[in-house]
């Protein structure tokens, strides 16, 4: 009996083992793909949405992620999913860089500098527009990311205050209200690029937060809880 050709039999089972990593990889490089085209979405989206408000066009998201209008749509099923996952973004991203400056930044003031210009190039001024209605603010994953983002943004101002570097005529409210009114272009602009002066004017209000106060505030300190408050 003719014993079997070793030579080609290993060649088969070499070919074979190579053709099966290759079918396990083109999955995991398409869900790669696939993982890197949401997040151009989302980074576009938020990003529109900063320009246009919640009313954005679909198609000039897709064009500025560089997918088709297919790919958004595969991913997103309307706009409604889209404003979620780009408000749930936006919390996330800025509560974990608050978190972060807590636990490694050891002098108060500066941690809330740090924060606060980081905050701005993450876009949270978009949030006042993503809040407005366009889903179910209450839902459980909002809240837990929206209490998240709060003890966060507290804890740093309560910290500076604390420490005597913050006046004690302000709240954390104060600090996202800024923020908010800062890194959004001003109403009948095409301002879409001011990061320039986005970062003068968020340093020129953080002067204005440092203990000792050179002046009296009008009313009282605002507090995030309040700004949810319908008005």
């Amino acid at each position: 009996m003719r014993s079997p050709d070793r030579t080609a039999y290993g060649s088969w089972e070499r070919s074979a083992i190579v053709d099966s990593v290759a079918v396990k990889a083109r999955p995991s490089r398409m869900r790669a793909d696939a993982s890197r085209n949401r997040e151009r979405i989302v980074t576009a989206a938020r990003e529109a949405l900063v320009e246009h408000g919640p009313d954005m066009p679909l198609d000039e998201i897709a064009r500025r992620a560089g997918v088709g209008n297919a790919t958004l749509y595969r991913n997103f099923a309307d706009r409604r999913d889209l404003i979620r996952t780009v408000t749930l973004s936006v919390m996330d991203r800025v509560a974990a860089r608050a978190e972060g400056l807590l636990d490694e930044e050891p002098d108060a003031f500066e941690a809330l500098r740090h924060f606060t210009h980081q905050a701005a190039d993450e876009r949270v001024g978009a949030l006042c527009s993503l809040l407005s209605g366009a889903f179910d603010r209450d839902e459980p994953e909002l809240l837990a990311v929206r209490d998240r983002l709060t003890r966060a943004v507290e804890a740093l101002v309560d910290r500076a205050q604390a420490a005597g570097q913050v006046r004690p005529d302000v709240g954390a409210g104060d600090l996202m209200l800024a923020l908010s009114q800062l890194t959004r272009p001003l109403p009948g602009t095409a301002c879409v690029d001011i990061d320039h002066f986005v970062h003068r004017h968020l340093q020129v209000f953080l002067d204005g937060l440092r203990a000792p106060a050179a002046s009296v505030l009008p009313g009282s300190a605002a507090t995030l809880e309040a700004l949810r408050r319908p008005s």
